[in-house]
């Protein structure tokens, strides 16, 4: 169905929200992270569903086509979805405001731990960069559910799980691995733990 099948037109000022949304995502690298990394195959094969899911957007908008809800849903899910974009923008200008140096990019060969942090967006999150972007294609998709969003989102949860383990374990082994396991124990690795650690006996005082 679309547009001219008397289903209304996509709120376009969500639509530029969307699009700033995932522009910024996509600058990110250029401004902020390390400048020695390459964009190799990889890092673009992880980079590409944040260029595509602006885009299928767009062409949605131009085309009239109508996402997989029913009509009475739209208000809601406009209301939630603003409220994803709008947490995922905050995350991700609280983790850039939270590093003091850059970091390095996706799938490099250089890029052994130089430090760790843990205050700040990193408090209750181990990968806040990662948490944003999730947050970004989970809103795409509730303010547009079609196949070609779901699929976008189902794709970069899967490409930003791999680097995301990957990281995790040269920090485990690296000479930070003994504060990264504990910092590890009590935080999650996209969402907050829900439940925090038990202290151990030794250090619980009566």
């Amino acid at each position: 169905m679309t547009a001219e099948g008397n289903w209304p037109l996509m709120n376009t000022p969500l639509l530029v929200l969307y699009v700033l949304n995932f522009l910024m995502i996509i600058v990110t690298p250029r401004i902020f992270f390390r400048k020695d990394g390459a964009f190799n195959l990889r890092w673009w094969l992880t980079a590409l569903p944040f260029g595509l899911c602006p885009a299928a957007l767009v062409v949605a908008w131009v085309t009239g086509l109508a996402p997989y809800r029913p009509r009475s849903w739209d208000a809601p899910s406009e209301l939630l979805a603003v409220l994803l974009a709008a947490g995922s923008l905050s995350l991700l200008f609280f983790t850039l405001g939270t590093h003091r140096v850059p970091i390095s990019l996706w799938h490099q060969v250089n890029d052994a731990p130089r430090h760790i942090v843990t205050e700040g967006a990193y408090r209750r999150i181990r990968h806040p960069f990662y948490a944003s972007y999730l947050l970004a294609v989970t809103g795409a998709v509730v303010f547009f559910p079609h196949w070609t969003t779901i699929a976008l989102a189902i794709y970069v949860g899967v490409v930003l799980n791999a680097p995301a383990a990957k990281e995790e374990r040269k920090l485990l082994g690296s000479e930070y691995g003994t504060e990264y396991a504990q910092y590890l124990a009590r935080t999650g690795r996209f969402v907050p733990r829900l439940r925090q650690p038990c202290a151990p006996v030794a250090e619980v005082t009566t």
